[in-house]
């Protein structure tokens, strides 16, 4: 039997297939974010909203002289210089759950949006951080002659990457090249320990067929968590990010130790309201943040390709 509708719809056969909402959900992939990892963060408790200054007292350099029995000493007054970390970026979501959707789904798709929206906030900032702090790492680290003492190593420019492989055969060795960044830190008196890497997936797929194999990584038997984390090598700890810049096949890697920058977040908002334009809650954040390169001696930067 069928019921008469109004004019421009299909008569009801009888026949009503309902919609089915599934309980279940299928999860997003994220990147792995390494900032907190190889950052220094220790001004992040000072932020309280967009636009704050955070100064930061820095060590002054102790002038050492000679010394001959009976002379007059001459004292100094260290200069005391200080960092502004300046807290000027910002990133937001704003999204609504319709009340039709909330009758419909047995989910909590807010708390499910909110932990997506942060996951992806720490992406994009990964990316711009990365990119950003190159320019100011020291020119000494970086390019086709760098080191403080011997300027002997090519770390790559943009358009004349450094190309690697697995083992050396037909281009620079992988680990060999990791043990040149190294080096060029030894030059700058960084401190062995502490140190990190950030290389691309491509590059840890080269590390996995060296010869040094499963050897490379001894010392860590932590697996790559949300954070990137492979293992260590020639005293770094070795992360895998996709948020290094790159282009063409070029990427940008980034070693150094983490007093290297500073880089300070808060999520500064977080709410939930009632939507005025339609039926529906609106949940809605803003992650304020600022990093700065505060010794550039301390981070190495070197452009790769691959064979």
């Amino acid at each position: 039997m069928a019921y008469p509708v109004s004019p421009g719809r299909p008569n009801y056969s009888g026949n009503f297939i309902p919609e089915i909402w599934s309980g279940k959900l299928i999860e997003n992939f994220y990147d792995a974010t390494v900032l907190a990892a190889i950052s220094n963060t220790d001004y992040e408790g000072e932020i309280r909203q967009f636009g704050d200054t955070v100064n930061i007292r820095t060590t002054p350099e102790i002038t050492i002289r000679d010394y001959v029995k009976g002379q007059t000493l001459t004292v100094e007054n260290p200069d005391k210089p200080k960092i502004q970390l300046v807290i000027d970026k910002g990133e937001y979501f704003a999204c609504v759950e319709d009340d039709v959707d909330g009758v419909q789904s047995d989910i909590n798709l807010m708390d499910l949006w909110t932990k997506d929206a942060s996951e992806r906030m720490k992406i994009k900032i990964d990316q711009r951080v990365l990119t950003d702090l190159l320019p100011g790492i020291s020119a000494l680290n970086k390019g086709a002659t760098a080191g403080a003492k011997t300027e002997s190593f090519d770390l790559g420019v943009t358009g004349t990457p450094i190309t690697l492989d697995k083992d050396g055969v037909s281009e620079k060795a992988v680990i060999d090249h990791l043990v040149d960044m190294g080096t060029v830190l030894d030059e700058a008196n960084v401190p062995e320990t502490g140190r990190f890497v950030v290389i691309p997936a491509k590059m840890a797929g080269l590390i996995k067929k060296s010869e040094l194999k499963d050897a490379s990584l001894s010392g860590d038997s932590t697996s790559i968590l949300r954070n990137g984390r492979l293992g260590m090598i020639d005293r770094f700890t070795v992360y895998v990010s996709h948020n290094l810049k790159q282009a063409s096949g070029q990427f940008h890697l980034i070693a150094g130790h983490n007093m290297g920058f500073t880089f300070a977040s808060q999520m500064t908002n977080m709410e939930s309201i009632r939507s005025e334009s339609t039926f529906g809650d609106i949940i809605r954040g803003l992650q304020v943040y600022g990093y700065k390169v505060v010794k550039p001696e301390a981070l190495v930067e070197s452009v790769v390709d691959f064979a």
